[in-house]
């Protein structure tokens, strides 16, 4: 573990957001997310090494992309759109974190020439497209190469954003776009409901921050879209947020919601088991019953204020 300072401005100055364990893979494991007091960037502090950070991602992380074989293909399909403007006769795209190639594939179908890069060993191995093994900062690329640099749900992962940032400005053409989608760090289910993925979630982004990420790197941004086509950020839980933040007078923490996690990460039961316990589990929790029935329509208000928990960036560079 390492301390570290802010990545965007250099400050040791920082305050505590809150502390969570592990929740996906190791819940003895805890993590305290903070965020800066002179630039509102929030990051795990202190943090896994680059070495370190390996058995958080076992091979199994990587099932999930050829679980739900539909459902990804409408990602990609809603990723796509965020491409069409791009005007070039090349059409070269670099996919950073590209995983097991499956976006890139689907770019390759709309006549794309693609790249990706993805450094985890787990991740299946890819003989049809170039794919660099390596950090996107470290690659053996330093020139205007690609009309387009997206980076889906990539950038909270990587120990030096900022690195990340420049090296997507120096790489794209002249009229070259990056897009790239993180969670926002201004939504309830970012900042309050323990809805991240810590600690392979490593930086928090908000458009006050992204803008000035983009700024260094010499890019602009030229549009952003909040909401849940391409990943979704449920917000559960947020009517017990409000019940310990006016009622109780105290923010929740993690402990106050373990009822519910211990509930959703037991997969082992049977269909029938996991029904009568359901059943049992909902009517022994009325505010959590609430929580889920009315959820729907919170989070659509989340959507219509652009509060939401996910958001995709498209900047230019000019």
């Amino acid at each position: 573990m390492k301390t570290v300072k802010c990545n965007l401005c250099g400050s040791d100055d920082y305050r505590l957001v809150y502390s969570m364990p592990d929740a996906r893979y190791s819940a003895d494991e805890w993590f305290y997310v903070v965020e800066c007091t002179r630039c509102g960037l929030g990051f795990v502090n202190p943090r896994p090494t680059q070495s370190e950070m390996s058995r958080y991602y076992p091979s199994l992380f990587y099932d999930y992309f050829d679980e739900e074989r539909t459902y990804h293909q409408s990602r990609y399909a809603a990723e796509s759109k965020f491409l069409l403007d791009v005007a070039s006769d090349d059409h070269l795209l670099l996919d950073l974190g590209c995983a097991n190639g499956d976006f890139p594939r689907f770019m390759q179908e709309l006549g794309w020439t693609v790249e990706g890069v993805e450094i985890s060993s787990h991740s299946k191995p890819i003989s049809d497209f170039k794919v660099y093994r390596e950090e996107f900062h470290a690659i053996p690329v330093d020139e205007p190469r690609y009309d387009a640099v997206t980076a889906w749900a990539v950038l909270e992962h990587v120990h030096d954003p900022k690195a990340y940032f420049k090296k997507a400005g120096r790489v794209l053409k002249k009229g070259g776009i990056f897009v790239f989608l993180v969670t926002n760090f201004k939504s309830l289910s970012s900042r309050c409901l323990y809805l991240e993925d810590v600690p392979r979630h490593l930086y928090f982004f908000t458009e006050e921050t992204v803008t000035k990420y983009l700024e260094e790197a010499g890019l602009t941004l030229i549009r952003k879209e909040c909401g849940n086509r391409i990943y979704s950020m449920h917000p559960v839980n947020w009517l017990r947020y409000f019940v310990y933040r006016f009622s109780k007078k105290r923010e929740m923490e993690w402990r106050d919601i373990q009822f519910a996690a211990a509930y959703g990460a037991d997969k082992r039961r049977g269909s029938w088991d996991r029904w009568t316990k359901g059943l049992h589990f909902f009517g022994s929790h009325p505010l959590y019953s609430v929580d889920r029935l009315l959820m729907p329509l919170y989070e659509r208000y989340q959507l219509l204020a652009g509060k939401y928990g996910i958001v995709t960036y498209v900047a230019k560079r000019g």
